[in-house]
This record gives structure tokens, C-alpha cells and sequence, in this order.
């Protein structure tokens, strides 16, 4: 396998990133017009929005059995263009009945799509021997911000949703279907490679338990940031509404930013020491949210939140993949992959939730120091992080890189 190859497979497995990032914004940024179009009701509205990550979770575990039998880039193929043409179904439906089924197919779809994508970039992070994962989820990022433009300008002109969503999936669905023709599956057995089952071993729930917790509390940050700033930023700090949504905004953006740069400090310092500085980083950033005693202080809250969080799910993404391939080789480490992304929707689906409970009983101030002290958990999980060789990349890791391709090119 040559290294233009697997720069092929880089890129096009960024631009897949990419293109959920969009998809993904387009659905959770227009579910006020999604709910005004269908008439779903303020109490029927929450069951709607479960079923979508609990759906996904279980589109996570099913693939952990279908990439036994074919490659993960064969599952991704055809998971992001059965996403896209859900997203543009939730927009065209006439009835409860079609956005019913358009959610449930779209949530199915995106945990196939979330797992095989990040198979395939903790593959190819091993088969490149450094640090790549933060810039698969900056891309992502990127698309997040496309995307809530796109529903922004949508919301604004009053556009339909039909009208906001089939561009968007007439330019991406082809370009995702071309892209994918490069997908690589770099790190793949010749038992896969074949069509056959793999040889590698399950990964025990204990060796796992710490990414599963790191990987539940970064999402629990995220879904805080994403569904209670706005609604902080004005009902408990006093700022208009206009200037409410900012936050988000500039979460997102020191998201993409931190994401950018991440893999440089993974491969100078080293996994454990990113992973304890983005949650110490987050852990300010809740602290002077919740302590803000004004918009400035609250708006600069929620900037660090954006540079600590970002680092911990593809950081816990890499950590699992390692650890599954070291107990069961390249079938151990998807296993790992898929059984861990089911807590991103753990997490997802406990956060909102959880501060609304705790801001309704005592304090959105008080709230917001929940999921600070989570976050701080993950700092004794730190160490989980690093290889047996010390920072990625270095020792016996380096040295195993280097074999992945079949022939023996190193990276």
C-alpha cells in the first residue's frame, strides 16, 4: 500500500467527517421547523429527539458484528449516503408517520456512520504511527459550522426545509459516494481483506470503563454548551437575544481551532498530557460559566469550554482503538471503537436532561457545576491514554505502525 494511498484515504475520510459535521448541524439547528411542520407537540417533541442517539446506539452495536465480515469502509460507503437522503426525507415528509421513520433510519444510520468512521481514523492514525485523529474531528467541526450557517440562512429566508436540505444533499450525496471509492482500511487482517470473520479478541467492558466514562462526560459538556448556553447567557446573565446565541458560535469555532492544532500537541507532549489539559481547560471553563457575574465572563466561559472539550472523544476514540488492537488486533480494535461510540449518545442523551433537572430544583449556576466536576473526573483517567510505548508514536507503537501496510511502506 503506498503512502499516496493512504493520503487518499486521509482526505477522504476528513471530507466523511466533514460532511456529517453538515448533516448533523442541519437536523438538531432546525428542530423548531422540523416540529412546527409536523405539529409535534412540546411533550411528544423529547420522545422525537431520544430516539434518534438511542437508535444510533443501537446502529453502533450492530455494526460491531457486520465489520466481522466486511471492512469498515464498506459499512461507512454506504451508512453516509442512507444519513443524507433521512435528512432530506425529515424535510420533504408530509405526516408524523414519514418523520417517524426518516428519524429512526437517520439515528440507525448515524451510529453505522459514526462507528465506521472512526474504525477507519483510528486505523489509519495507527498506520500513519502519529498523532492524525484531532484533525478527522476537526473536519467535522468545519461541517458543524457549515451546516448551522446553512440552517441560519435557511431559518432567516424562511426557506422550507425541503428547500434548505436538497441542495445540500444534491452537492454532498455524490461527492461522499465519489470520495468514498478511496476509502482505506489500513489496518485490515487478511481475513477481512477476504470477506472472513477476523481472528482478533473482544476487549473485556473493564479495560474499557475509563473511555467509556471520559467518552459519556465529554458529550455530557457538549450537549450542555449546545442545548443551555443560549437560555444561560440570557435568562441568568441578562443578555439579549440577539447576543445569546454567540456562545454557541464561539464554542464551535474554538472547537475547530482546538481540533486544528490538537494532533501537534498529542505528538509533542504526548496523549495523557492533552487530555489532562483539555479537562482541566473545560473544567475552568464550567467553573466561570457558572460563577460569570456578567455576559463578558460567561462568554469567555464557554471559550475555554470549546479548547478543553474538544480534545477528549477523539483523543478516547485513538486510546480505545489501541488498547482493543493490542488485545485482539484489527477486529479487537473496531470492536473497542464501536462498543465506545455507544457512549457518545450516553452522554448526549443524560446532559440536557440533567441540567434542566438540577436548573429547575436549585440553580442554573449550580447546574452548570455538574458536569465541571465530571469533567474533572477524567483527569485521573489521563493516564489510560498513554501506550505502552510512552507517547504515541514512540517505541514498540512506531515500530508496529510501520508493518500495516501489506507492503511494508512506512509511513
Amino acid at each position: 500500500m503506498t503512502d499516496t494511498r493512504m493520503r487518499q484515504g486521509r482526505a477522504a475520510l476528513a471530507f466523511s467527517f466533514l460532511v456529517q459535521g453538515v448533516a448533523f448541524a442541519l437536523l438538531v439547528t432546525r428542530i423548531p421547523a422540523i416540529q412546527d411542520r409536523y405539529g409535534i407537540s412540546d411533550a411528544l417533541l423529547p420522545a422525537f429527539l431520544a430516539a434518534v442517539p438511542v437508535l444510533a446506539g443501537v446502529g453502533s452495536v450492530v455494526t460491531e458484528r457486520v465489520v466481522r465480515r466486511v471492512a469498515p469502509s464498506l459499512v461507512l460507503r454506504w451508512a453516509q449516503p442512507v444519513v443524507l437522503l433521512a435528512l432530506l426525507a425529515v424535510g420533504v415528509g408530509q405526516g408524523m408517520i414519514q418523520v417517524a421513520l426518516a428519524l429512526a433510519v437517520f439515528g440507525l444510520a448515524v451510529g453505522a456512520l459514526d462507528a465506521s468512521m472512526n474504525m477507519l481514523g483510528v486505523s489509519l492514525q495507527r498506520a500513519y504511527g502519529r498523532s492524525i485523529m484531532l484533525g478527522f474531528h476537526a473536519a467535522y467541526s468545519l461541517g458543524g459550522i457549515a451546516g448551522a450557517s446553512l440552517a441560519w440562512l435557511g431559518a432567516h429566508g424562511g426557506w422550507a426545509l425541503g428547500v434548505s436540505y436538497a441542495p445540500v444533499v444534491g452537492v454532498l450525496l455524490p461527492l461522499a459516494l465519489v470520495g468514498s471509492r478511496w476509502y482505506v482500511d489500513a489496518a485490515a487482517g487478511p481475513a477481512v481483506e477476504e470477506g472472513g470473520t477476523g481472528s482478533g479478541r473482544g476487549v473485556a467492558f473493564a479495560v474499557l470503563l475509563p473511555f467509556c466514562l471520559v467518552m459519556s462526560f465529554a458529550y455530557i459538556g457538549d450537549s450542555t454548551v449546545s442545548n443551555w448556553s443560549a437560555k444561560y447567557l440570557q435568562d441568568v446573565l441578562g443578555s439579549s437575544e440577539q447576543t445569546a446565541t454567540v456562545p454557541y458560535n464561539v464554542y464551535m469555532v474554538m472547537t475547530l481551532l482546538g481540533r486544528t492544532l490538537g494532533d501537534l500537541g498529542v505528538r509533542r507532549f504526548g496523549a495523557a498530557a492533552v487530555v489532562r489539559a483539555g479537562a482541566v481547560l473545560a473544567a475552568a471553563g464550567f467553573a466561570l460559566v457558572a460563577g460569570a457575574p456578567g455576559v463578558a465572563a460567561g462568554m469567555a466561559g464557554f471559550t475555554l469550554l470549546g479548547l478543553g472539550l474538544c480534545v477528549l472523544v477523539p483523543q478516547t476514540f485513538a486510546a480505545a482503538g489501541r488498547i482493543g488492537f493490542e488485545k485482539g488486533g484489527p477486529a479487537g480494535s473496531d470492536a473497542a471503537v464501536a462498543r465506545l461510540n455507544v457512549f457518545n449518545y450516553v452522554g448526549f442523551l443524560v446532559g440536557s436532561p440533567l441540567v434542566g433537572v438540577i436548573g429547575d430544583a436549585w440553580s442554573y449556576r449550580g447546574a452548570m457545576l455538574v458536569p465541571m466536576v465530571l469533567v474533572l473526573v477524567t483527569v485521573g483517567y489521563a493516564r489510560s491514554f498513554e501506550g505502552t510505548g510512552g507517547r504515541y508514536g514512540d517505541g514498540h507503537e512506531r515500530a508496529r505502525a510501520a508493518d500495516v501496510g501489506r507492503d511494508g511502506h512506512r509511513l
